[in-house]
């Protein structure tokens, strides 16, 4: 298959839905020759700051000197942002190859997106030879694809509600889903902070022999002047100060700090990284549509030859923010964001999964919105924007506006707007992929 084909053939899987269970998965990396046991992973699991504490580590390991594979699920715009090695993402000649072979060796058999690029990105990572994966969890853990690999760490960053149809409707319930997990005696960092959660997570490694190493109680950080803080590891010889995080918003020392744990660990295991290099590479982290800021100069509007920042007026310019926050947990940090910052109103583009909660994630941004304005992604589980906008309570729904499609949602809110306003894109990775696209072209190319 050339990528055209391999490409439409992996997208008519997804209408195979969600199939949660590892013997079919085991059964075909065995069919495959069993790529992931050439491999040494750290396997990443939580409800959000997955992508962030994945982020960190390729960053920090590939400014080491390592070659390190980074698998991470869902992609903005193209598939092939799952697959990465170092600072390159998979080309598509070798996408194609790597799933030629699967679509041979499955023969006519079913099976779901996720394992296929699962699949793919086991098979091409071992084909590469990279010294170490981060691999991240697509939903949960106990029965997501990626748990048929034994780490040298694994990683459980927070436990909330999400895809509470699969995972359960208490915090006890999905903390159980994402200790799955853990693999005896290897070890696990964690943020897991809610006392239900956490007790499962305790007793999970309890039971498997697996040391545990929280945030907050055996790895911490204090903060410093000027955005800075310092790192309190797990081992004191492993102290850092001074460290600046990349990534924006405050929740992303703790992403950091995960990452860092993990370091610690590994530099027991043969994956040193001078703490100089850490320094270096936290702030070179990048993780595009999570609290991605930018601004951009109206097309409509014409610069005069030389015309510098300094001499532009608020018309001539739009600021924005684009972040992937789709469930409660994930809102409230990107309104905590947003509460700290300066700027005259905020316009809110915004769009949701008919399945998601988002009414509860509405009611915490809303009041920090000037306007809001409701539109919808091409995907099947999205919500009407008359749906969104039912769900307010009746004093927020004078600031509602609605769009049918993304083109006309960004249109409107510039028209709402100016330079000293915030555009903030949430609600939907597909929305997130789509206006980023719009604005920023492809991620890859």
């Amino acid at each position: 298959m050339d990528y055209h084909e391999a490409w439409t053939f992996l997208n008519d899987l997804q209408f195979f839905k969600i199939k949660l269970g590892l013997d079919s998965m085991a059964a075909f990396l065995e069919s495959l020759g069993n790529p992931q046991q050439q491999l040494r992973f750290i396997h990443v699991a939580g409800t959000n700051g997955k992508g962030s504490v994945c982020a960190n580590l390729l960053e920090i390991y590939s400014q080491a000197g390592y070659r390190v594979g980074l698998y991470t699920s869902p992609h903005l715009s193209s598939v092939r942002e799952r697959f990465r090695i170092n600072d390159e993402y998979i080309s598509r000649d070798e996408f194609a190859a790597e799933a030629t072979a699967i679509h041979a060796i499955l023969a006519g058999r079913q099976i779901t997106y996720f394992e296929f690029t699962t699949a793919l990105a086991l098979l091409w990572f071992a084909s590469q030879k990279v010294d170490l994966v981060v691999l991240e969890v697509g939903l949960g853990g106990r029965l997501d694809a990626t748990n048929v690999i034994t780490p040298l760490a694994g990683v459980i960053t927070n436990v909330a509600f999400d895809h509470e149809a699969y995972l359960g409707n208490t915090l006890a319930e999905i903390a159980a889903e994402k200790a799955g997990i853990v693999k005896p005696r290897v070890p696990l960092v964690s943020a897991v902070a809610e006392a239900s959660s956490r007790e499962v997570v305790e007793r999970t490694c309890r039971e498997q022999g697996s040391p545990l190493y929280l945030l907050g109680r055996d790895f911490h950080f204090e903060r410093g002047n000027e955005g800075k803080w310092d790192y309190r590891g797990i081992f004191a010889k492993n102290d850092m100060p001074g460290l600046r995080a990349g990534l924006l918003g405050d929740y992303q020392i703790d992403n950091c700090c995960l990452a860092l744990a993990v370091v610690e660990l590994l530099g027991e295991k043969g994956f040193s990284v001078a703490p100089g290099l850490v320094c270096a590479a936290l702030p070179r982290v990048r993780w595009p549509g999570r609290l991605e800021r930018f601004r951009l100069a109206e097309p409509s509007l014409t610069k005069l030859p030389g015309q510098s920042a300094e001499s532009e007026k608020p018309d001539d310019y739009r600021c924005y923010l684009l972040d992937g926050a789709h469930n409660p947990d994930g809102v409230d940090s990107l309104a905590c964001y947003l509460e700290g910052e300066l700027y005259r109103d905020v316009v809110l583009v915004w769009a949701s999964m008919s399945d998601k909660d988002f009414v509860s994630s509405l009611v915490r941004i809303v009041p920090l919105c000037r306007w809001i304005i409701f539109t919808r992604p091409e995907a099947e589980r999205s919500a009407t924007p008359e749906q969104l906008s039912g769900c307010l309570p009746p004093q927020f729904r004078e600031k509602v506006r609605r769009a049918e499609d993304i083109g006309a949602a960004l249109a409107l809110a510039r028209n709402l707007s100016d330079g000293r306003d915030l555009i903030v894109i949430a609600g939907s990775l597909y929305l997130i992929g789509a206006v980023r696209r719009l604005l920023l072209g492809e991620l890859v190319e």
